[in-house]
C-alpha cells in the first residue's frame, strides 16, 4: 500500500479543503483525477458556501455528502438540491458550467457541511460528448450488509453492486460503514484502488492502523482485508486508468493542450452559456496559472 497525504486548505470561516488527487506522488487513481475532502465544518446561520459560475471540459464532477446540503445549478438548466447519500454526476464532455451554493433555508438555520468533490476522467473516446446531469437519492443507490460492514455503491460496480449512475470506463465508488468488529475483503476486482478513511479507524494488520483523513493506494493485485474494532466509515475507490495521459488545467481536464487553450477561450468569450437563476456572477479565468 502507498500512503497518499493530502494538503489542506483554509477557505475562510473554518471550512477547510484538503486535497488528496492530483498531486507529484500520484496523479490518478483508475479514473479519478481529482479528490478534495472537505469539512467537517459548522456553518452559523446566515453563513454558507457560494461556489460562482464556472466550467468544467473533458471530466465528470462526482459531489457526495455526509452532512449538510448544497444547491447544484448549470447551463442545462438543471436544479437540483443534494443531501446526504445522495450523488450528484455532472458530466462536463464538451462542456458546461455550473454553480454551487447553500441554498437559502439552509443557510438561514445553520448547518454542518462535510463531503468530497471528485473528478473523474472521460475517455479519449467520450472527452467531447454532449454534457448531462444525473441525481440520484441515496434510496436509489443499491447496498448490501455482509460480515458487520454496510456498504453502498455509489458509481460504477464493485463488490457484488452496480449503482445507476451511467459512467463511461469501468470504475467503482463505495461508502463502507463499519460496526464494531465489522471486517471487509478488499480485493483486486479493479486494475487501481485505494480508500479513504471518513470517521474512525481500521486496520490492514495488527502494526498498521489507519485514521480520519488517510488514503492508501493498493498495489497492483494487492488483496488485504479492512477490520475495525469500532465504527467507521471509509470509502472506496477505482476503476481502470485513463487511456492516456491527462492534463489538468484549473477547471479542464484533457489529452489535449490544445483543446484547453480553446476551453480558456470559449470562458473569456462567454461561449459556455449562462446558468438559468444564477446568471448575475461567474468566476474570471485565472490568468495568472
Amino acid at each position: 500500500m502507498i500512503p497518499i497525504t493530502g494538503k489542506a486548505h483554509d477557505l475562510g470561516d473554518g471550512f477547510f479543503v484538503t486535497r488528496l488527487l492530483p498531486q507529484a506522488a500520484r496523479r490518478s487513481i483508475g479514473p479519478f483525477v481529482f479528490f478534495d475532502y472537505f469539512g467537517p465544518v459548522d456553518f452559523a446561520p446566515g453563513k454558507g458556501i457560494d461556489v460562482r459560475p464556472h466550467p468544467h471540459i473533458g471530466l465528470a464532477t462526482v459531489t457526495y455528502l455526509f452532512d449538510g446540503a448544497q444547491m447544484h445549478r448549470d447551463t442545462l438548466g438543471s436544479v437540483q438540491e443534494i443531501r446526504p447519500g445522495d450523488v450528484n454526476w455532472m458530466t462536463a464532455g464538451r462542456g458546461i458550467a455550473h454553480s454551487e451554493r447553500t441554498g437559502p433555508q439552509t443557510r438561514a438555520a445553520g448547518h454542518r457541511m462535510h463531503g468530497i468533490q471528485s473528478w473523474v476522467g472521460l475517455p479519449q473516446a467520450d472527452e467531447e460528448a454532449a454534457p448531462a446531469f444525473q441525481h440520484f437519492a441515496a434510496a436509489d443507490l443499491p447496498e448490501r450488509a455482509h460480515g458487520g460492514v454496510n456498504l453502498k455503491m455509489i458509481a460504477g460496480s464493485a463488490f457484488g453492486l452496480t449503482a445507476p449512475v451511467k459512467t463511461f470506463s469501468p470504475i467503482f465508488y463505495a461508502d463502507a460503514r463499519f460496526d464494531a468488529g465489522g471486517a471487509l475483503t478488499y480485493g483486486a476486482e479493479h486494475e487501481e484502488r485505494a480508500f479513504f478513511v471518513i470517521e474512525g479507524e481500521v486496520q490492514t494488520s495488527e502494526a498498521h492502523v489507519h485514521g480520519p483523513g488517510a488514503m492508501l493506494a493498493l498495489e497492483p493485485g494487492e488483496e488485504i482485508t479492512l477490520y475495525a474494532d469500532a465504527p467507521a466509515r471509509v470509502m472506496l475507490l477505482g476503476g481502470a486508468p485513463l487511456d492516456g495521459p491527462r492534463h489538468i488545467w484549473w477547471n479542464f481536464v484533457s489529452s489535449s493542450k490544445d483543446r484547453i487553450e480553446r476551453a480558456k477561450q470559449e470562458w473569456r468569450d462567454g461561449k459556455f452559456g449562462l446558468i438559468p437563476g444564477d446568471d448575475q456572477e461567474f468566476i474570471p479565468l485565472p490568468e495568472n496559472k
